[in-house]
């Protein structure tokens, strides 16, 4: 998958150092992944959430912080729409913000 926005990734970990390794190891298998749906990217992440056709939660650094990526399969893209901590991943509407 070609993941979209991926600075906003590596700027996260500059300010949360604690998520670095959780959110390369993320990378390096989304990034390498040919996903055609939300049950491939399950069977990758088992602490992942489906939560529509295209988003999927991602627990980070041990459910401490949450990453929403929107998918779109076909074109084997993935869009970084929220990373942050749960609290403020409790503030949002997972299905439609776009933090980027």
């Amino acid at each position: 998958m070609r993941i979209i926005a991926r600075n906003k990734l590596v700027a996260f970990c500059a300010r949360h150092p604690g998520t670095r390794t959780s959110l390369e190891h993320w990378y390096s298998i989304a990034n390498a992944a040919e996903w055609s749906g939300g049950s491939e990217v399950i069977a990758s992440f088992s602490k992942a959430k489906v939560l529509n056709g295209e988003r999927v939660r991602f627990e980070v650094a041990g459910g401490d912080y949450r990453l929403i990526v929107a998918f779109h399969y076909g074109l084997r893209t993935g869009w970084i729409k929220f990373i942050g901590t749960h609290a403020e991943y409790d503030r949002v509407d997972a299905l439609s913000v776009d933090q980027f």
